[in-house]
């Protein structure tokens, strides 16, 4: 059972709280009411507010409407008095263009490719809307005008301010110094960059508006006949400047080889102007670094030299007009434009190389073979040159790239002929008597013959791809370099071989089979030598091996030859027809008269041979000196041995009469053979 005070405690804390709750629940209420009343009189100031938008909305929209419109006349009417002011201002393009259409572009080309541009619209605006119209021709006929000033302008910068590139700069470009590694590039700036710049822009205007491609063939014209003036400048150049100082030097011969590995050189542009202040000393400063050539023709050299330089300045000049024209020509007219530009120096340059082989020929046809040596540098500079060449003019004509090997097949033929006869003449030279030296020195012939093979030597790549050339066998279609090598060692052994049986046919003319054996010692013994000290022996080895030991057995053979004609002296020296000497026995006359004639017959002999053949000549010293030699020791050992064995013999009562010469005095006098100054 639950004690009463807690009870009663209980029941009085109930009640405190739900008369708590009482007043919680009156509190509500009455903000209830107050919300309520809030709801109501915002709902009241909403409708009303409604009710006041849906007046002012109904004012306002109707006054809109209205402004709308009025602005929408307002814009109608500024667009038809602009739209007034652009169709009257056609009507006065004439009149407000008349002026610099009249004094032309120069020196304003965009202030007048505007004016233009107003023309053209005015044109087309006419066209479409009042073909009938007066105005339409008087903007056409001023569009036509402008159009040829356009085109005036164009010629008249391209003449003024295209130049032929001066020599210095040519060379230039085509030199290689070998001293530096990084070599730069010189490039040739054939226009200022401001007028460049202006004929790029009057060239793109011709070609969308102006429809014309007359601009091509100007350009073309003008280009072209720049670029024959600065081949032929240069070609000038070096007849002026050789003359004096020597032969210039050859691209063949300073320029790297293409497998030899460089950095990229930096560009250097060259602007071409009419004085170029280093023009005047370039002759002094090339030979100075070159020097001048010695032992040639400088006539002739020039001649080769600047053909060659020639050459190479149009595939320099050439890849220089196509980078400048392929700013200037539109795209698809590029190779055809080009190609008409090159055509005149090309066709020079032919044309030249033609007259070359016309030169050879005609020299072929007088014997003159060391003439048609000066297409070997030609052809092997062209050869050297065709790659370029060929890809200097890819995409031009196939007549035009066809020139060059034409012409290289020309030179390779005609080439080819001159070896053939050349080797037939060398055959086939006549036994002339007053032709013959004297003294039994080497023939011109020998002499002629060697030099032609030893110049043929410094191009023989050249000549042996000339002769291999010529082979219709099929191993000669898909020749290589040592295919054509083994054809110019057969070549070569052939002119040695021809020359052999020549000079073998020209010895027997002298009437001294001794002088004929010096003669055919002395050709050979040159023969030899020249091949050993040219290299022409390492070309002559790929065919024949054993071509030195050949030489020097005929060597040896014409020296015993030779030794021979002294048998007439040394045979008085023998025990042949000696009288038997014995001690205390007087002689007979019969045998003092062997002794004597003994005597006789080598101070005769001797005499007669040192007469004879002290006016013969061996050039080559060391041959000379063991002929002499061997000659000496042969004479010398059989007359001391004759004086030996006569040295008690009572021959004669003047002795002195037949003992002329002391040994020594023999030998001297065998020394001084050989010597025309003795």
């Amino acid at each position: 059972m639950i004690p009463t005070e807690d009870a009663s405690a209980r029941k009085k804390e109930i009640e405190e709280k739900l008369k708590q709750e009482q007043e919680t629940l009156s509190f509500i209420r009455e903000n209830l009411e107050k919300s309520d009343q809030l709801t109501k009189g915002m709902v009241s100031i909403l409708s009303s507010f409604e009710s006041r938008l849906m007046q002012l909305e109904n004012s306002i929209i109707p006054v809109h409407k209205q402004t709308e419109n009025l602005q929408r006349l307002q814009e109608n009417v500024d667009k038809t008095l602009s739209c007034m002011d652009h169709v009257i201002s056609y009507y006065h393009v004439a009149k407000d263009t008349d002026r610099i259409i009249r004094e032309g572009p120069t020196g304003r080309l965009a202030e007048y490719l505007s004016c233009i541009a107003k023309i053209q619209k005015a044109v087309e605006y006419f066209q479409d809307n009042n073909p009938d119209s007066p105005e339409l021709n008087t903007v056409k006929a001023r569009f036509e005008k402008g159009k040829e000033l356009l085109e005036a302008e164009f010629r008249n910068l391209l003449t003024r301010y295209s130049k032929p590139v001066p020599p210095i700069l040519i060379l230039d470009a085509l030199t290689v110094d070998d001293e530096l590694e990084v070599q730069e590039e010189v490039m040739l700036e054939h226009l200022p960059e401001a007028v460049l710049q202006d004929i790029i822009c009057i060239s793109g205007w011709l070609v969308e508006y102006g429809r014309n491609q007359d601009f091509m063939n100007v350009y073309f014209q003008i280009r072209s006949n720049q670029l024959d003036r600065s081949i032929k400048g240069l070609k000038d150049h070096f007849r002026k400047n050789s003359a004096s100082s020597g032969v210039l030097y050859s691209p063949a011969v300073q320029t790297k080889r293409k497998d030899t590995p460089t950095k990229k050189a930096p560009k250097r542009p060259v602007y071409i102007s009419d004085h170029d202040p280093r023009v005047k000393h370039h002759s002094d400063a090339l030979n100075e670094k070159h020097g001048a050539a010695s032992g040639k023709d400088d006539v002739l050299d020039i001649e080769i030299d600047s053909y060659i330089h020639c050459i190479s300045a149009f595939v320099k000049l050439a890849q220089s007009e196509y980078a400048l024209l392929t700013e200037i020509i539109p795209e698809h007219h590029q190779k055809k434009t080009f190609d008409s530009l090159i055509q005149e120096a090309l066709d020079n340059l032919m044309l030249e190389g033609d007259n070359i082989v016309s030169a050879a020929r005609r020299a072929i046809m007088r014997h003159d073979y060391s003439a048609v040596l000066t297409i070997f540098p030609i052809l092997k500079h062209l050869k050297n040159s065709k790659s370029d060449f060929d890809s200097t003019l890819q995409g031009t004509a196939a007549s035009t790239k066809n020139k060059l090997p034409t012409l290289i097949t020309s030179m390779e033929s005609i080439g080819a002929k001159a070896l053939e006869e050349f080797a037939d003449s060398i055959k086939n030279d006549p036994d002339k008597e007053y032709n013959m030296p004297k003294d039994g020195t080497v023939h011109e012939l020998t002499s002629n013959a060697i030099l032609f093979l030893q110049q043929l030597l410094d191009f023989h790549e050249t000549a042996g791809a000339m002769l291999a050339s010529q082979e219709t066998s099929s191993s000669a279609s898909s020749y290589s370099s040592e295919f054509s090598k083994r054809l110019l060692s057969t070549y070569i052994c052939k002119v040695l071989g021809n020359l052999q049986l020549n000079l073998l046919s020209k010895s027997k003319v002298y009437e001294d089979s001794a002088l004929s054996a010096i003669f055919l010692h002395n050709n050979y013994n040159y023969i030899l030598k020249s091949l050993e000290k040219s290299d022409l022996i390492a070309l002559v080895k790929v065919t024949q091996k054993k071509a030195e030991v050949s030489y020097r057995e005929l060597i040896e053979q014409q020296i015993q030859m030779y030794q021979r004609s002294w048998f007439r002296v040394t045979e008085h020296l023998t025990d042949r027809n000696m009288p038997v000497i014995q001690p205390y026995n007087k002689l007979k006359d019969k045998e003092r008269q062997v002794i004597k004639d003994k005597f006789k017959g080598f101070n005769d002999g001797l005499e007669e041979l040192c007469k004879t053949q002290k006016g013969w000549a061996i050039p080559d010293k060391e041959q000379r000196d063991f002929i002499r030699q061997a000659q000496k020791r042969v004479v010398s050992e059989g007359y001391r041995a004759f004086l030996h064995r006569c040295a008690n013999i009572q021959f004669t009562k003047n002795p002195e009469k037949y003992h002329k010469y002391r040994p020594e005095q023999v030998e001297d006098m065998i020394e001084r053979l050989f010597d025309t100054s003795a």
